[in-house]
């Protein structure tokens, strides 16, 4: 991936800061791949006593992680400040959590790329929909795989190449600037996670494809969530009615049935960090099973 099609990280936070009055509104697909991500846990054995919410929003997945994991304290991390204090100020809708907000969640602000947590500290590390946004999404993996202890679990979901392909297309050759983000390829990330020390990845795609009337409210629900054309190449200054009016033009070729189509690519991806295979002092540790 090019400098200019990485996310310039301070707008990046300052988009996000602008976004949590807005985000919970208009985040239908975010909140709909976080309860996929919270059903895929019943085929997860683990009782993590503390989990890491990495790039937690404005905090979808706490109430879901903790009823699963009622034992368990969740920190929600995200680089902007206004999000992290949404996930902090999020209110249990069931009985029983007395100490729900004080023992069982903290909130921290804070980039995915430089983990402000110590190594081993945490039993999973979950991740939805924040590692597009990262400069360097195996710097992240190995931030992750720093900070869980053995026998940990990560569990993320990401976007795809395919995500906003038609609005991409649209947008070629209406001038010289970036308009819409690059997403990694779901192999890319395996063969990352492997490289930073993980064990048994598991990686697997779908298609969500949302309809849209015209391509501003498509805009609409993009600046909404914080999802601006947040890349380093992007014109300096506001685009023209001259360029929105080329994008409109290229992007009706994809209109079906009265609606122009939006398609997400969303890849998830689940894996382990192992036990280590040699002490400290760099003896080898040999596992022992009882003789039945």
């Amino acid at each position: 991936m090019s400098d200019e099609q990485l996310a310039d990280k301070r707008t990046l936070r300052r988009s996000f800061e602008q976004a949590a009055a807005t985000y919970d509104a208009a985040a239908a697909l975010q909140n709909e791949v976080c309860r996929r991500m919270l059903a895929r846990l019943d085929y997860i054995r683990l009782e993590p006593a503390a989990i890491l919410d990495a790039g937690s929003g404005t905090g979808n997945a706490i109430g879901g992680l903790l009823r699963r994991f009622p034992g368990a304290r969740v920190i929600a991390l995200d680089l902007a400040l206004a999000m992290a204090r949404r996930a902090r100020a999020r209110r249990p809708r069931w009985r029983g959590l007395f100490d729900w907000r004080g023992a069982r969640l903290a909130a921290v602000c804070g980039d995915i790329e430089r983990l402000p947590l110590a190594g081993g500290s945490t039993d999973m590390v979950w991740s939805n929909l924040v590692l597009q946004w990262a400069h360097d999404a195996r710097r992240a993996f190995a931030e992750m795989y720093r900070v869980l202890g053995p026998g940990g679990l990560l569990m993320f979901s990401t976007f795809g190449p395919d995500t906003l392909k038609e609005l991409r297309a649209a947008c070629r050759g209406a001038d010289r600037h970036t308009h819409v983000h690059r997403f990694i390829d779901m192999h890319d990330l395996g063969d990352m996670l492997v490289a930073c020390g993980f064990a048994d990845p598991v990686m697997d795609m779908e298609i969500d494809t949302l309809a849209y009337a015209d391509v501003r409210e498509l805009m609409r629900d993009l600046k909404a969530i914080g999802a601006r054309n947040l890349t380093r190449g992007r014109p300096e200054t506001l685009s023209g009615k001259s360029l929105l009016a080329r994008v409109t033009q290229g992007y009706e070729a994809f209109r079906r049935e009265g609606r122009l189509p939006a398609t997400f690519e969303v890849v998830y991806g689940h894996a382990w960090k192992p036990a280590p295979r040699v002490a400290a002092d760099g003896r080898p540790i040999i596992p022992l099973k009882p003789i039945r």
